[in-house]
Parts: C-alpha cells; structure tokens; sequence
C-alpha cells in the first residue's frame, strides 16, 4: 500500500516474481552444488597472505638493501595474518556451526577480535620493529589485504 491508500502494484509484482523464482534445494542438490562450487578454505588464504608477506619483505630488503624496510613489510603482513588466523581458528571451530545464530554471533565477535587486534598491533608497531618504515608496513599490509580478492577470483575459476 501507498501512502494514499493505493495498492503498489510495483512492490506486489515484486514480491511475487521473489516468491516464484525462489526454490528450495534437496539435500542430493544441495550436496552436488557444494560439490560443483567447492568453499575456498580460509586457511589456504592465510597461508597465501603469509607467503605474499614474505614476498614483500624479500623485495623490500632487495630493492633497499635495508633490513627495516623488510621487518616493516613483514611487520605489515603479520597485521593481516595473525588476525586472519584468529578469525579462521573461530570460524572453523565446532561451536560457531551448532546453528545459524551461533555462527551469525560467533562471525560478528571474530570480526571484531580480528579488527581490535589488528589495531592493536598497528599502534605497537613503533615499539616492536626497530627504525619502522611506515611505507613499507603500509605495502605489506595492502598486498596482504589483496590476498582475499585472489582467493575469490581463484574460486571463480574453478
């Protein structure tokens, strides 16, 4: 209904071509989508975005010669990766997949354990890498960071 007390017809339209185009999966078509379209492990992505550290900081450290600019990029990488980690750990585990509430709560509570310390380990990070080079944490980090748009595209192509 409008405000006028109109029937809106572009809502009902709407909601019927929503109703009609949903259907429900069996379990053998749910089984063989899953099949189909495999889910990409969250621990291959941390173990990506380790390795595309590491990468960083040996390209830093080549192109400088400077082993700061190395211990700052990998200082960088570990901001993504320690709390990517956290967040795999918790995610996978066998209580955040009792039910839908628990693991819509359970991804909520890792996302914000993942952001606090990823913070956290930003506002140390002047007292744990000696001479920090900002840009080259910064480039650690982003490189880390575009780890997960490789991971959807590579599910993409399978």
């Amino acid at each position: 209904m409008t405000k006028t007390g109109q029937p809106n017809r572009w809502r009902d339209s709407e909601d019927e071509a929503a109703d009609a185009s949903f259907k429900s999966l069996t379990r053998e078509q749910a089984a063989a989508l899953r099949a189909k379209e495999p889910p990409v492990s969250p621990w291959w992505v941390v173990a990506a975005q380790a390795a595309v550290g590491v990468l960083a900081a040996l390209v830093g450290w080549l192109l400088t010669g400077r082993s700061e600019v190395a211990w700052s990029a990998l200082y960088g990488a570990a901001v993504v990766v320690v709390p990517g980690s956290l967040m795999a750990r918790g995610m996978t585990s066998r209580f955040s997949s009792m039910s839908p509430g628990t693991s819509a709560v359970s991804f909520m509570l890792w996302e914000m354990v993942k952001i606090g310390v990823s913070v956290v380990m930003l506002v140390v990070a002047n007292r744990i890498v000696q001479n920090l080079v900002w840009p080259a944490l910064l480039a650690g980090l982003v490189l880390c960071i575009k780890v997960y748009w490789v991971a959807l595209l590579w599910r993409r192509r399978k």
